[in-house]
């Protein structure tokens, strides 16, 4: 089955419903049918650079599947470096979105990997504060510590620039999103984010552990913080019962639902790019996880959570 041609002005249901009816199939070729959700839908995180597809394609699925609310994280150090061209592309992809995604906004930091470049890039540090300043621009991250298999910094670079993002998004009243990934077996990275966080404080605007994959343990000390945990399709993965019980664990107050895009898809689109949309499949199960007597309750739960951690009325 191959998707419509987009249109060249105007993307409506005919650029980007399959020719089924589907928004997306599996890797069998089988549709998928995403579920109406009785709520709006929030992706806190979701990459629209890079995506494997056309980013207004997938806004406009995202629309069709209910998320009425998009956050994008971007890095000076990675994607952007040219702002003026960033912020151009921004604005022209916001006025073609879906007016049905009320909310679309991106955040800016600088990922572990970047650290380095960051703290010796006076011009990195200039990009960054440039797209801070933009007001579509509505957070700091994603930022953090990462032990992980590709990382090739050491953890004393990675610890400054943390540290350096922490201290702005403080100085601008801004909330942070954190990519915080241990190494093989072990908690290293966690321990480390939850000393710093002690250390530096928490941003009184907030804070997000994104991409949450532990168990409620490594989550527990966050918590105490008042970090809010994001989850998104890793909590869906047939040996994910660490990460489902970390999240029946999450106080009501402090959960939200996320995609990382293009990244980790849920079940049952395991092992596709993923794109925000998918976000609508997450929550459906983590719903009936959480609160199987009435699904809408979470629903409404992570909507309002969203829009309290972004500070959107």
């Amino acid at each position: 089955m191959t998707r419509k041609p987009l249109g060249s002005n105007h993307i409506g249901p005919e650029d980007f419903i399959l020719e089924d009816g589907s928004l997306f199939h599996d890797k069998k070729n089988r549709p998928v049918q995403v579920p109406v959700a009785p709520a709006p839908l929030a992706d806190t995180h979701g990459h629209l650079l890079p995506l494997k597809c056309d980013p207004a394609e997938a806004l406009a699925r995202a629309a069709e599947a209910g998320v009425r609310l998009l956050v994008s994280p971007v890095d000076p150090t990675d994607d952007v470096p040219d702002v003026p061209a960033f912020t151009d592309w921004w604005g022209r992809l916001a006025d073609g979105a879906p007016p049905e995604i009320g909310h679309l906004r991106y955040i800016a930091g600088v990922h572990p990997y970047g650290a380095k470049t960051l703290m010796e890039d006076p011009a990195a540090q200039a990009r960054l504060d440039a797209l801070l300043d933009d007001p579509r621009c509505i957070g700091v991250g994603e930022i953090g510590l990462d032990f992980g298999p590709w990382n090739e910094l050491p953890a004393d670079v990675q610890e400054r620039a943390f540290r350096y993002q922490l201290a702005i998004a403080r100085d601008r009243d801004m909330p942070v999103e954190l990519h915080i990934r241990d190494g093989k077996e072990d908690t290293l990275a966690h321990d480390m984010a939850a000393r710093i966080l002690r250390e530096e404080g928490v941003p009184r605007a907030g804070c997000d552990m994104h991409c949450f994959t532990s168990g409620p343990e490594v989550m527990a000390p966050f918590v105490e913080m008042g970090c809010h945990i994001a989850f998104g399709g890793a909590a869906t993965f047939k040996r994910s019962d660490d990460i489902r019980a970390a999240f029946l664990a999450c106080p009501d107050e402090l959960v939200l639902s996320e995609t990382d895009s293009p990244y980790m898809a849920p079940v049952p689109l395991r092992g596709m790019p993923c794109e925000p949309a998918m976000v609508a499949l997450t929550v459906a199960q983590l719903a009936e996880l959480r609160t199987p007597d009435d699904p809408a309750r979470t629903y409404r739960l992570l909507w309002d959570n969203a829009l309290g951690f972004f500070g959107i009325e």
